[in-house]
């Protein structure tokens, strides 16, 4: 007997089960339904699943609020508090306020938030003691300044002409503010304030802070004791002391040590505190990035025969930074409230602005209207950076898989 073949099951062409051969099947049209009967998928799912979602959403933060007699109390006493806080703000600052009114009698006689206080002093609050017919001046510096803020965090503009969007900002802005040249006349800066004097505190402020930071960080690390002693001290003087101490000490004895016949304006002084005093926070915060980065990188950029500035530009610092995205942002928030010291030596920031504008015998006692705007432009400024922090973290994946 011959072997028995192997049984070849593949199907003919055209070939249906055991039946004759006939032509293929033609493809179900663009508008055909499901092969008869074959399983239907069942109707609303989408709806059903978004449902079992938002259930289970429901349900965790239902854990969350009522998991426990203390968390029963707490969460509705939370509700009590807004029940009777939220209607009665809305009625005061919304349903009864008053947008626009000619004196503050129109204000008092509604009996809500007097808006049209902020209408009347916005520019007093918003840009200070700068000459009234001027003032666009400090408004375009702003939104220069905003601008080249707002490119530093795009990353299609991380290149060699982001330097160059600086250097135009900051030159444009020192021209406005200061004039004396094509055709603007004088201001001196004893008259700057308001949001363009916080802004270029809080931008010179931590744009200059940021590389003096990262070289304590370096110098706190390093083998060489005299350095690294030096930078030590320095850390924990300044981080030893708050920093309207260092605003006093920048206005009243920096002068001392000045050469004779040099005088400094409180501007500068001001802004070389601050600048001194992020720096020393900053370098800690550099310090623990550099701190959570693996021996085998630094053993890797060993390897590769790279000197130690290499090591840290290319390899070890763009590491560290990404860790500490969050606190850095958080930094910035810092320096950036921070500003409003600057009232303690004089300078009309932001918040002495407000301060002025209440000066006004015509329109007495609206106070808290005015500490609500600039609240609400720091709240702007803040959040914006916040959540910055938040999409950049999600951008360069900082976050450790579980």
């Amino acid at each position: 007997m011959s072997p028995a073949s192997p049984v070849d099951n593949t199907p003919e062409p055209g070939r249906r089960g055991s039946g004759s051969a006939g032509p293929p099947a033609p493809p179900p049209g663009p508008g055909a339904g499901p092969p008869q009967g074959g399983p239907r998928p069942p109707r609303g799912a989408a709806a059903q699943r978004l449902g079992v979602h938002h259930a289970g959403r429901a349900k965790r933060i239902g854990g969350v609020l009522f998991s426990s007699p203390l968390n029963i109390v707490l969460t509705l006493l939370a509700a009590w508090l807004l029940l009777m806080v939220v209607p009665a703000l809305v009625d005061w600052g919304v349903l009864r306020a008053t947008f626009s009114a000619e004196s503050a009698q129109a204000c008092r006689d509604a009996g809500g938030a007097c808006w049209a206080f902020i209408a009347e002093k916005h520019r007093l609050i918003l840009f200070g003691l700068y000459p009234y017919d001027e003032q666009w001046r400090p408004l375009v510096a702003s939104v220069l300044l905003i601008g080249a803020v707002v490119a530093s965090c795009m990353r299609r503009f991380w290149n060699r002409w982001l330097a160059l969007v600086w250097a135009v900002a900051l030159t444009a802005t020192g021209v406005l503010m200061w004039g004396g040249v094509l055709g603007l006349s004088y201001v001196e800066n004893e008259r700057w304030g308001g949001l363009p004097l916080t802004l270029i505190l809080a931008t010179f402020g931590m744009g200059l802070a940021f590389p003096l930071g990262v070289l304590l960080a370096l110098g706190r690390r390093s083998r060489l004791p005299a350095i690294k002693a030096l930078c030590v001290v320095y850390i924990e003087l300044v981080r030893g002391v708050p920093l309207i101490s260092l605003l006093f000490m920048s206005s009243v004895m920096l002068p001392l040590f000045l050469p004779e016949g040099w005088s400094m304006d409180k501007l500068l002084r001001a802004q070389i505190a601050i600048i001194l005093f992020a720096a020393a926070y900053l370098a800690e915060l550099v310090r623990g990035g550099l701190q959570a980065i693996p021996k085998g990188q630094y053993e890797g950029a060993d390897s590769l025969g790279l000197s130690y500035w290499q090591q840290m530009r290319l390899i070890v610092l763009p590491q560290a930074l990404k860790i500490i995205i969050a606190p850095l942002v958080s930094m910035f928030i810092l320096v950036f409230k921070d500003t409003s010291l600057v009232v303690i030596i004089g300078l009309f920031d932001l918040t002495q602005s407000a301060k002025a504008s209440l000066a006004d015998a015509a329109w007495p006692g609206y106070s808290v209207e005015a500490y609500l705007f600039i609240a609400a432009i720091y709240f702007v400024f803040c959040y914006a950076m916040s959540r910055y922090s938040q999409s950049l973290e999600r951008q360069l994946r900082t976050g450790r898989e579980r």
